[in-house]
C-alpha cells in the first residue's frame, strides 16, 4: 500500500514538472488557438458573403432604378411619337417633333414609323425605306391589340447596320384598326453604360433579358454582348445566388429584377472570385498568424521544456539556489545583474556593487565575470547619477516592486545602444534584467520615418506638410509674423512620363526633389504633396509678399536645369502658386485651396511662373465650375451651333473650302468663347462627345451644300487631343460620312502637330488609316510644336497650316516673315499646300501671294459665318466666274462686309 502510495505521488510529481505539463497544455493551446481560427474564418467567410449579396442588391436596386428612368424616358417617346401620328399623320408627325425640341438626340435613339404594310415611311436620322413586316414586333401589334410596350431581341436591318433594341408602341386608326408601328432603336450598351469597375470588378455582369431568357444587352468588363441564355435563378432572386454562368463559367453572386412596364429583367452579377477576394486575403492572414504562433508556441515550449528539463537534471545535482539560478540566468538572452546596495553612515545608500552576472551581460558590458564581480555600479557607467538610473535602483531597493526603463547608453567601448531595464529587489540590493533594444528601436525610427515622409524623394509627406504647416501658423500668431506657403506643380512631367516610362518621371522626382531642397533653408519644409506637385513653407516671414520672391525664383530656375534621364537630356518647369498667412487664410485648408488657385493661375499665365494669390481667382475657379456644369447639358439642349469660315486660294481669289468652328449659345450668359470652354470640354471628356456631333453636323451642312447644287468645297474639322486619342476616331469618321453621304475626299481634319508627337508611332497609324479612306489631313498651328522635319516627312498629310501668331505681325516683323517664308518652302519641298490662318490686312495677304503660300483664311475675306451666308458667297462666286468680272486676290470683302 505504501509502495502504491509512493508509486503515484512520483507520477504526480513528474506531472507537475515543466517538460511534462508544458506540452500537454501546450497541445490544449494549439487546439484552442486552431479551433478560434477556423471559428474566426467561418466569420469572416459568412460575412464576406453577406457583404457581397448585400453589394448584389444594391446594385441591383440602383441599375433597376436607372433602367426604369431609362426605359420610362424610351416609352414616353413611344407614347409622344404615337401621339403625334395620330394627330399629323405619319409624314408630319415628326417634322412636329423636331420643331417642338421634342425628338430625341439622333446619336442615341433612331425614331422610326413603320405604316401598317410594314414599310419605314418616316425615321430620324433619316434612312432609306425599308420593310420590317417580317419582324417580331411588328407582327406582335399586329396580331395583338394591346396597348403595352414591345421589346425585340437585340438585332440590326438593311437601313441600319449596327445592333439595336427595338422598342415598339401599336399604332390605330381612327377605327381602332392596326395602322402600323412607332420604333425607337437604341444602342445595346446604352443599357450598361452604368457599369462600374469600382462597384463590378472586371468580371463582374450587368444586363438585361427578356421573357423568353435571351439576353438584350450584356455587360461583362469592357465587352458588351448579347443573345446568351440568361441563368436560371430562384425567383427575384433577392439576396444574390451564386450561380456559374453559362457564357463563361464564371460564378457570380448574382441578382436580378423585374422590370415594371417592360417585359425585361434586369441582372447583375458579382464575381464570387473578386467578392471573396479580401476574404482570401483574411483567411490567409489568420493561417499565418495562427501557423506562426504555433510555430512559435513550439518553438518556446520546446525551449523552455529544454531548459526545464535541464534546471530539473541541475536540481537533483546541484541544490544551492545560486547555482540553480546561474544555470537559468545563463540560459537568458537578456543581460542579468545581481547587485547589492552600499550604504553610508547614516543608511543612506551610495552605490551598488555588480555580485553575479551571467553571459549576456559580459558581452553587453564588454568585460569577463571576474572584471565585472566586485565592481561599482558607478564605475561601470559614470553617467548613472545623471540619467535616472540611481533614483531607479534606490527606489526598487527601498519599496520594492517591479520597474522597467528606456535609455540610450554609452558603453565602455565608446559603443552607444539602446537598452530596457527591468529592476526586482532583493535581499540586500536589486536583480537588474538588461536587454538590447537597439534594433527594435532602429526598425521603429524607420517605421515613424516613413509613415511621415514620401517613399519615393524622401521629403514629408501630406500628414507631416499639414503639421508643418501647422507649427508655422502658431509660431506665426505669438511672433505676429507671417507664413509664406507655395503650391508647386511641375509643368512638362506627363510628357516625360508617358514618354520615357515611370522610372524616368520617379527619377525625375528625385533631382527636382533635391533642387528644390538645395535651394530652402534648414527652417523651411519642402514636401512632396502627391504625384508632381509639391509643397514649400516658409516660416517667420515679413509682412511682405516680395520677401519670398527670391527664393522662389532660385527654386523655378533650379527645376528648370537639363537633366539626364536615361541617356536623354529632358527639361521641365514649374508654376506656382504663393500665399501668405494670415493674409491669404487664417487656416490651412483655406491657404491650400487658394494656394492650388493661384497655381492654376500660373498655368494660365503659359506656365514656368509663380503667382501670389488674388481674390478673383477663386472667382476664375467658380466661373469655370459654372461653365462646366452648363456643359454637361449644353448639347443635348441644343446650344451648340457650328459657324464656317471660307478658305481662299491666294492665287485665284476662289473659295475652295471652310473650316467649321463651334459656338455655344449659352441661356444665361450669352455666347460663350471657345478659348473658355474648348479646353474644360478637353479635361472633362466631354470634348469626345461634341466633337462627334461637330463632325456630324458639318458633314451634312456640306453635303446639303452639295445638294443645292452649289460648288464642292472642303469641310475642315478640328479634331482635339482626347477626340484624336479616343480608340474609335476612325470609326467615328467613317460613320459621319457614312450618315451624310458625303464622300470622304470632302472633308479634311486637321490636327496639331504637339498632338501627333505625343504617340508619333500611334498617330501615324491612325493618320494612315484615314488618309487611306480618301480624307484629306492637315497639320494646324503648324510652327507652334515640336516636331522634327525627320518626323515631318513621314506624316500622310497634304496641307502645312502657318498659326495666326506668325502671321499677326507679318508686315512689319522681319522674325515672323522669315519663319513664314521657311514653312511655305518647307511646305512646298515635300509636296504639300500651304495655308495661312488670321490674314486681316492687305500687307499681310500681299507677302504671302508673292512668296508663293497657297491659301489664306481671315477676316480680310470673311469672318466665320451662317451657313446661308456661305451659300450666299459660293453663288455670288458662282455669277462671277460665268459673267464678265473674274474674281482676284484683290476683290476680298472687308470683315465686316462678310
Amino acid at each position: 500500500m505504501n509502495r502504491l502510495r509512493a508509486r503515484l505521488t512520483r507520477l504526480l510529481g513528474l506531472g507537475l514538472e515543466t517538460h511534462i505539463s508544458l506540452p500537454l497544455f501546450a497541445v490544449l493551446l494549439l487546439g484552442m488557438i486552431w479551433t478560434a481560427t477556423d471559428h474566426f474564418i467561418g466569420i469572416e467567410r459568412a460575412a464576406a458573403r453577406s457583404t457581397a449579396r448585400a453589394s448584389s442588391q444594391e446594385l441591383i436596386d440602383t441599375y433597376e432604378a436607372q433602367m426604369q428612368r431609362n426605359l420610362g424616358s424610351i416609352d414616353q417617346t413611344l407614347k409622344v411619337l404615337k401621339y403625334a401620328v395620330e394627330l399629323k399623320g405619319t409624314g408630319g408627325a415628326l417634322p412636329a417633333l423636331s420643331q417642338q425640341g421634342l425628338l430625341p438626340s439622333g446619336l442615341v435613339f433612331v425614331v422610326s414609323i413603320a405604316d401598317r404594310d410594314g414599310l419605314v415611311v418616316a425615321s430620324n436620322p433619316p434612312a432609306r425605306v425599308i420593310n420590317v413586316s417580317s419582324q417580331s414586333y411588328f407582327g406582335f401589334h399586329r396580331d395583338g391589340d394591346t396597348n403595352t410596350p414591345f421589346v425585340s431581341q437585340t438585332l440590326r436591318d438593311d437601313a441600319n447596320p449596327d445592333w439595336h433594341l427595338h422598342f415598339t408602341r401599336r399604332l390605330n386608326d381612327k377605327d381602332g384598326r392596326f395602322a402600323g408601328v412607332v420604333i425607337v432603336e437604341v444602342d445595346p450598351g446604352y443599357f450598361t453604360s452604368g457599369y462600374e469597375r469600382s462597384r463590378l470588378g472586371e468580371s463582374g455582369a450587368l444586363g438585361l433579358y427578356g421573357t423568353d431568357g435571351v439576353f438584350r444587352a450584356l455587360r461583362i468588363g469592357d465587352k458588351v454582348v448579347w443573345g446568351q441564355r440568361a441563368p436560371q435563378l430562384a425567383r427575384e432572386a433577392g439576396a444574390g445566388q451564386v450561380v456559374t454562368n453559362a457564357w463563361d463559367g464564371v460564378r457570380r453572386y448574382t441578382s436580378v429584377r423585374r422590370l415594371h412596364g417592360f417585359s425585361l429583367t434586369a441582372l447583375v452579377g458579382l464575381s464570387e472570385h473578386e467578392s471573396m477576394a479580401a476574404f482570401e486575403q483574411q483567411r490567409r492572414n489568420y493561417l499565418w498568424v495562427a501557423g506562426s504562433g504555433s510555430a512559435l508556441l513550439a518553438i518556446i515550449v520546446t525551449l523552455v521544456c529544454g531548459w526545464s528539463w535541464q534546471l530539473t537534471r541541475t536540481r537533483r545535482r546541484i541544490r544551492r539556489a545560486q547555482e540553480t539560478y546561474a544555470a537559468a540566468s545563463e540560459a537568458s538572452l537578456d543581460a542579468f545583474f545581481v547587485m547589492r546596495s552600499i550604504s553610508a553612515e547614516d543608511g543612506a545608500i551610495t552605490d551598488f556593487v555588480i555580485e553575479a552576472t551571467n553571459t549576456r551581460a559580459e558581452k553587453l558590458a564588454g568585460m569577463d565575470k571576474p572584471s565585472l564581480r566586485g565592481l561599482r555600479l558607478s564605475a561601470m557607467l559614470p553617467a548613472f547619477r545623471d540619467n535616472g538610473i540611481f533614483e531607479d535602483l534606490i527606489k526598487v531597493t527601498l519599496v520594492g516592486g517591479v520597474h522597467e526603463a528606456e535609455w540610450l547608453a554609452e558603453l565602455s567601448d565608446e559603443r552607444t545602444c539602446w537598452l530596457h531595464r527591468q529592476v526586482v529587489a532583493v535581499e540586500g540590493g536589486v536583480v537588474a534584467i538588461v536587454r538590447d533594444i537597439t534594433e527594435r528601436k532602429v526598425a521603429e525610427e524607420r517605421i515613424r520615418h516613413m509613415a511621415h515622409h514620401d517613399e519615393l524623394t524622401g521629403l514629408p509627406n501630406r500628414s507631416l506638410i499639414r503639421d508643418r504647416l501647422d507649427q508655422a501658423i502658431l509660431q506665426a500668431q505669438r511672433r505676429g509674423r507671417c507664413v509664406a506657403v507655395a503650391f508647386i506643380d511641375l509643368d512638362g512631367f506627363k510628357l516625360v512620363n508617358d514618354g520615357l516610362g515611370h522610372n524616368a518621371g520617379d527619377e525625375l522626382l528625385k533631382v527636382v526633389g533635391a533642387r528644390m531642397s538645395a535651394c530652402v533653408r534648414r527652417e523651411d519644409t519642402l514636401g512632396r504633396f502627391g504625384g508632381d506637385e509639391f509643397i514649400i513653407i516658409l516660416p517667420d516671414q515679413a509682412d511682405n509678399p516680395m520677401a519670398v520672391a527670391p527664393i522662389l525664383e532660385k527654386i523655378r530656375q533650379a527645376v528648370t536645369e537639363p537633366m539626364l534621364l536615361d541617356g536623354q537630356e529632358v527639361q521641365v518647369s514649374c508654376s506656382m502658386g504663393v500665399v501668405i498667412y494670415p493674409r491669404d487664410g487664417a487656416d490651412p485648408n483655406t491657404l491650400m485651396m487658394n494656394a492650388d488657385a493661384a497655381m492654376y493661375r500660373a498655368k494660365e499665365m503659359g506656365n514656368n511662373n509663380f503667382q501670389f494669390y488674388a481674390r478673383e481667382m477663386n472667382a476664375s475657379v467658380e466661373e469655370k465650375l459654372m461653365l462646366l456644369e452648363g456643359l454637361r447639358g449644353a448639347l443635348d439642349e441644343g446650344q451648340f451651333h457650328l459657324l464656317y469660315q471660307p478658305k481662299v486660294d491666294l492665287r485665284s481669289g476662289l473659295i475652295f473650302g471652310v473650316e467649321a468652328l463651334i459656338r455655344w449659345e449659352h441661356p444665361e450668359h450669352g455666347v460663350v468663347s471657345p478659348l473658355r470652354f474648348i479646353a474644360l470640354a478637353e479635361e472633362s471628356g466631354l470634348i469626345v462627345a461634341i466633337g462627334d456631333w461637330v463632325l456630324h453636323t458639318a458633314c451634312r451642312q456640306n453635303k446639303a451644300w452639295q445638294d443645292a447644287g452649289l460648288a464642292p468645297i472642303t469641310m475642315s474639322v478640328n479634331v482635339s487631343p482626347r477626340q484624336f486619342e479616343e480608340k474609335r476616331l476612325v470609326e467615328r469618321v467613317a460613320a459621319a460620312l457614312r450618315e451624310s453621304a458625303l464622300a470622304p475626299g470632302a472633308l479634311e481634319l486637321e490636327v496639331t502637330e504637339s498632338l501627333i508627337m505625343r504617340d508619333l508611332a500611334q498617330s501615324v497609324g491612325k493618320m494612315r488609316e484615314l488618309k487611306a479612306m480618301g480624307i484629306s489631313l492637315s497639320i494646324d498651328d503648324f510652327g507652334t510644336g515640336y516636331s522634327s522635319l525627320s518626323a515631318l516627312k513621314s506624316f500622310p498629310i497634304s496641307t502645312l497650316k502657318i498659326d495666326k501668331s506668325f502671321v499677326r505681325e507679318l508686315a512689319d516683323n522681319t522674325d515672323d516673315q522669315a519663319i513664314a517664308m521657311a514653312v511655305i518652302s518647307l511646305g512646298h519641298k515635300l509636296n504639300l499646300r500651304v495655308i495661312a490662318e488670321g490674314v486681316e490686312t492687305e500687307q499681310q495677304c500681299t507677302f504671302l501671294r508673292d512668296n508663293d503660300c497657297d491659301e489664306m483664311q481671315g477676316y480680310l475675306f470673311s469672318r466665320p459665318v451662317p451657313p446661308a451666308q456661305i451659300a450666299a458667297l459660293l453663288e455670288e462666286q458662282a455669277r462671277m466666274q460665268s459673267g464678265c468680272d473674274q474674281p482676284g486676290a484683290a476683290a476680298y470683302p472687308q470683315p465686316d462686309a462678310a
